[in-house]
């Protein structure tokens, strides 16, 4: 029995929202940042603390992340079986976790930081990967 659009799009909205707080606070924290530290509260001056802009990096890497992300969510909640479309969401978990685990070791090195950045990608590349192949599937006609 097909899914009813609307139950595919709110799943595709709620693995939306999970992944997309992650950006939500590393927005919060870099802003954070600037509210208590008076040389970093105005950017354009050029002077940026390391701190504050490790922590634009951290939001630049998460909305780079979130678009992949979000796109590839709506790609396979629309073209792969209904059977499977559910996986949206254990991605959308392993992707606020792995944001969590890449903020908290974003300071220590690419090394420390590694974890979460596994746990935000891969999940996201595999169900590319199904897509890609739900796609080559549907064109030959298996």
């Amino acid at each position: 029995m097909p899914i009813a659009l609307e139950a595919r799009l709110s799943l595709w909205a709620i693995a939306s929202l999970i992944a997309s707080a992650t950006l939500a606070i590393a927005i919060a924290r870099l802003a954070r940042h600037r509210f208590l530290e008076p040389d970093d509260r105005d950017p354009s001056h050029g002077q940026n603390s390391h701190i504050a802009l490790g922590l634009q990096n951290q939001v630049q890497n998460t909305l780079e992340q979130l678009v992949l992300a979000v796109i590839v969510y709506g790609a396979w909640i629309a073209l792969v079986p209904v059977e499977w479309g559910n996986a949206v969401v254990p991605a959308a978990v392993l992707f606020a976790i792995g944001r969590m685990l890449f903020f908290i070791g974003y300071g220590n090195g690419a090394t420390a930081r590694a974890l979460g950045f596994t746990l935000t990608f891969y999940p996201t590349i595999a169900l590319a990967i199904g897509v890609v192949a739900a796609l080559v599937i549907y064109l030959a006609g298996l």
